[in-house]
């Protein structure tokens, strides 16, 4: 099997293609990037280590990841299931619930980090 850089390429636009899809009809999404863009920030104004700039994009990756799977599970349950199942409503609440953990564990690392230089900043 050779490798076919055309392709390649084009898979990279299909995957840009489905993460515009998301922006801006996502209300969830937008949060989150929301959310990143202001972390981005106080990451700057804190001036931030290295290792805790790691930790942010990897916080900002997953949580990002996260919504695209559960908007990706949420699309895909919608299309098997049209009409109301309480199964396919489980479907759906577990993969929005898999977003909240990586969203709360990004929110509780995101206070380790910050926490002490406001208080810096403060006292």
């Amino acid at each position: 099997m050779r490798y076919n850089l055309k392709k390649q390429i084009r898979s990279f636009g299909y995957a840009w293609k489905g993460i515009c899809q998301c922006i801006g009809k996502e209300q969830n999404l937008g949060f989150h990037l929301i959310a990143a863009v202001m972390v981005v920030v106080a990451g700057f104004f804190f001036g931030i280590t290295r290792t805790e700039w790691l930790i942010v994009i990897l916080c900002i990756g997953a949580v990002i990841a996260a919504e695209l799977f559960n908007t990706a599970i949420e699309k895909l349950v919608d299309l098997t299931s049209p009409e109301r199942n309480p199964i396919a409503g489980q479907v759906k609440d577990i993969a929005a619930g898999a977003v909240l953990v990586c969203a709360v564990a990004a929110a509780i690392i995101g206070i380790i980090i910050f926490f002490p230089y406001i208080l810096y900043i403060l006292g």
